[in-house]
């Protein structure tokens, strides 16, 4: 059974987990309301997508 000869650095193991941190989310404002949302997604505010209406607003 392969068994490690050395314990591996703390920078080693670092460098190894350097590309798993979480990455900032891109928000766009949405060219109606004007509410921050998600790029290519529905409004959740007033419910438009590139200038069209996709969901049945309930008042």
């Amino acid at each position: 059974m392969a068994v490690p000869k050395k314990r591996r650095s703390y920078t080693r193991r670092h460098k190894r987990r350097s590309h798993l941190a979480l990455k900032t989310v891109n928000l766009v404002s949405c060219s109606h309301c004007g509410e921050p949302t998600l790029p290519h997604r529905v409004c959740p505010n007033c419910s438009m997508y590139k200038g069209k209406r996709i969901l049945a607003v309930e008042d």
